[in-house]
Formats: structure tokens, C-alpha cells, sequence
């Protein structure tokens, strides 16, 4: 069999997994204001309600401060930490689908790859809705993402047609650590409440198929790309992997001061300890492993995963 042949053959596989996404994504979706009982009594939100309680999965909930709190406190902080995640969810999708948009106005007629961009976007519209909602409810005043980070991100459309790889890998850098840290939620505390529970089900069921589609996006071009092109991609996803899991993963400054929260309960918490550190490093271990996977780890690009502190040997 010739490399064309080869190459022939993969360029059919991609569309049929493509195909076969966009017919997933017709079968099975949910709208977040018909699937979802807002006004249902049993999904009210009530800032002191123990279900908001961090779970010791969170690197604040096993802290012995956040411990020693009365159970109305933790409740509050827990409640704040869920509808920050959630505002960040939210804006992480307005980014990418600004990026999405710019990508698929340049596809051609008939492109596999237009379809199910479409189908994502019109998902991630859903999730945008779905997460904001949240936050309304929570009565909560969080800001999500931090301004510079806000800012840098206004480049996302333009590393979407620039550089369509690092684009999709940063893409897959968002949506594979709330992805990890919800289901490991859904998990280990199926008795959360069930407001919060409800939107993580929808957002994991659907995302599935968003990192499905990232992931072959990265399979099916990387390969194909100049080496020179390959080595810079390999050093560019470390730092994106890096920021995007910790953006995430992590609270902001304003959470500390909304509840007094001593600095170095946080820094232990999220940044210093041996646990928050792997919090982190398992949170890119997906992205990472598709590195390996695709070729973008060499000596260079290994030294910066070690440098970021994100690197586990597979």
C-alpha cells in the first residue's frame, strides 16, 4: 500500500468519525431550558445548603482550616468555588466559539469538519447558557477568569486560523480538566446537589464528544504538518496545557478575600502542597499522553513539561 493510498484511506476514516459525531450529536443533546427544572424546589439553591460543602477531592476541602469553618461557611466558600468554575466554563466556551466560527468559515463545501464545528458550537452555546444560569442563581459576584487572562484570550480566533493545531490543542487544554475534575466529582459524590449534578451529567455527556473530535482533529493533521511546524507546536502546548488547567483548577484571589481565607491556606491548598501539584499534572494527563501519541514530545519539549511541573512518565 502506497503512503497516497494510506492517506487516502485515513482522510475516509476522519469523515466517517466525523459523521458519526454529528449523528451522535442529532440523536442525543439537551437544552438547558427545557432539560433542566430551574424552578424545581429541590433544585433551589440555598447558599448554606451542607451539598455545596467542598469535597475532599478539592485540595480546600481536605485543608484543616476550611475544616475547622462552620458548616454554613463551607457551604458558602464551596457554593462561590462551583459558581466561579461554572463562569469560567462559561467564557472558555464564548472563546471557543469565536475560534470555531473563524475556523469554519474558511472550510471548504462539503467539508466533514464544517458539520460537526457547527454541531459543537450549537452545544457550547447551550453550556454557555447553562453555566451562566448557575451563576445567576448562586447570587454569587464571581468574576471567572482573570483579566489578563480574559484579555490574551480576545487571540483566540486568530491562533484558530494561524495556527489551527495549537488552536484545537488549547481547545482540548479547557475542556479535558473540567472534564476531569467533574466527573471525579459525579464520581465520588454522586449526592451532591442535584442542580449542580444535573449540569455536570449534560456538560460531561456532551463533551465527550467535543474531546472525541479534538482529539482526531490533532490525530488526523499533526502528522501531516513540516517538522519545523511540529517542533513548534511541541513547545507551544506545554505552557497552553499548563495555564488553561491551573485557570481551572484553581480560585481566585477574590475568594480568599470574599471569606477571609488566609494566604497561605490557599497557596498550600492550590499551589505548594505534593497533592495540588498532581491535581494539575493529572488533570493534562490526556493531552499530555496525546503528545506522545502524535510525536510532539522530544528532548526540548520534555524539558519544558518538567519545567511546568506537568510531566508524569507514561
Amino acid at each position: 500500500m502506497t503512503v497516497t493510498r494510506e492517506t487516502e484511506l485515513e482522510d475516509i476514516a476522519y469523515e466517517k468519525a466525523l459523521a458519526r459525531l454529528s449523528k451522535a450529536s442529532v440523536d442525543k443533546h439537551w437544552e438547558p431550558f427545557r432539560d433542566i427544572p430551574w424552578d424545581d424546589p429541590d433544585f433551589a439553591v440555598d447558599p448554606e445548603d451542607p451539598r455545596w460543602i467542598l469535597p475532599p477531592s478539592d485540595p480546600l476541602g481536605s485543608h484543616p482550616w476550611y475544616l475547622a469553618q462552620p458548616e454554613g461557611v463551607r457551604a458558602r466558600i464551596g457554593l462561590y468555588r462551583q459558581a466561579n468554575v461554572a463562569k469560567v466554563g462559561m467564557q472558555f466556551e464564548n472563546l471557543l466559539n469565536r475560534g470555531l466560527l473563524a475556523y469554519a468559515l474558511r472550510l471548504p463545501n462539503g467539508s466533514a469538519e464544517f458539520r460537526y464545528v457547527y454541531h459543537e458550537m450549537i452545544e457550547e452555546g447551550h453550556h454557555g447558557l447553562m453555566f451562566q444560569e448557575f451563576v445567576n442563581r448562586s447570587g454569587t459576584a464571581v468574576e471567572g477568569l482573570p483579566r489578563p487572562v480574559r484579555w490574551a484570550g480576545e487571540a483566540v480566533q486568530a491562533f484558530s486560523v494561524i495556527s489551527p493545531a495549537l488552536y484545537f490543542f488549547g481547545v482540548l487544554a479547557g475542556e479535558e480538566p473540567i472534564d476531569h475534575m467533574q466527573r471525579r466529582i459525579l464520581r465520588e459524590h454522586p449526592d451532591g446537589h442535584p442542580l449542580l449534578n444535573k449540569i455536570m451529567a449534560i456538560h460531561v455527556a456532551e463533551e465527550a464528544r467535543h474531546i472525541s473530535f479534538g482529539r482526531r482533529f490533532i490525530r488526523h493533521h499533526v502528522p501531516r504538518m513540516a517538522a519545523p511546524s511540529r517542533f513548534l507546536l511541541s513547545l507551544g502546548v506545554p505552557p497552553t496545557a499548563k495555564v488553561m488547567a491551573v485557570v481551572i483548577l484553581t480560585p481566585p484571589a477574590s475568594m480568599a478575600g470574599a471569606f477571609n481565607i488566609p494566604g497561605h491556606v490557599v497557596r498550600h491548598s492550590y499551589w505548594r502542597s505534593a497533592e495540588s501539584r498532581d491535581v494539575i499534572a493529572e488533570a493534562v494527563s490526556g493531552l499530555r499522553e496525546l503528545c506522545v501519541e502524535v510525536g510532539l514530545v522530544n528532548p526540548v519539549s520534555k524539558q519544558l513539561w518538567k519545567a511546568l511541573g506537568i510531566w508524569r512518565n507514561p
